[in-house]
């Protein structure tokens, strides 16, 4: 098959993002206005690419991101296997000091290898990873699409590098990520190259979280 380029961006700013709130896949919320600069800026630097299709998670955050290449007709495709973990019962509260060491707890269970670990009423990384192989199936099938953008979560977007890259999943907080950055990869047919790493240069000085 024809190698791949893929563009991996994670969705612009939320106000839960600005307020520090947890943000999941049972979330739903759109860009503010510091997101709409940002993919503006985003579309900006890349309206030349020409890309074959635009993947996005179905939450409106990732749409939103992208919606000046869908405006401009490329194909869309929403796939749910790209959403946001499910943060469960932490989703839509502002941290407290004591949610806060429950939560650092149990990243730091999935650091040490405990991938199958759900937080509280939501997924583990494990649970993440396995639907995420069956939209990466569907987007790695499509053997006409050279240029493929891709638009989603940070912490999915983690689980999806390792994924990707064959990294163990326990080691996914390797791949930093803040709102609107770039990963940018060639997939060969066989492997996964990666060209650019949690880069920004693109948001010309927007704020990033």
């Amino acid at each position: 098959m024809k190698s791949k380029k893929i563009y991996l961006i994670r969705h612009g700013q939320t106000d839960y993002n600005l307020k520090k709130i947890v943000q999941g896949s049972g979330i739903d919320a759109p860009l503010n206005d510091t997101g709409k600069k940002q993919a503006e800026s985003f579309y900006k630097s890349f309206q030349d690419i020409p890309f074959d299709k635009v993947y996005t998670s179905t939450l409106q955050r990732s749409i939103q991101s992208v919606e000046k290449f869908i405006e401009k007709g490329i194909p869309h495709q929403a796939l749910s296997g790209l959403n946001e973990i499910n943060w469960g019962t932490r989703e839509g509260i502002e941290i407290t000091p004591e949610e806060d060491a429950y939560y650092h707890d149990v990243i730091y269970q999935w650091q040490s290898g405990n991938i199958t670990l759900r937080i509280e009423g939501g997924e583990s990384p494990q649970d993440v990873y396995d639907r995420q192989k069956e939209a990466l199936e569907v987007i790695l099938s499509q053997k006409d699409e050279e240029h493929v953008l891709i638009c989603m979560h940070g912490r999915a977007m983690r689980v999806l590098l390792c994924q990707m890259l064959n990294y163990p999943l326990h080691c996914m907080d390797l791949f930093s990520h803040s709102n609107l950055c770039m990963y940018k990869l060639v997939y060969t047919g066989e492997m996964f190259l990666i060209e650019s790493f949690n880069d920004v240069k693109h948001l010309n000085g927007y704020c990033s979280s």
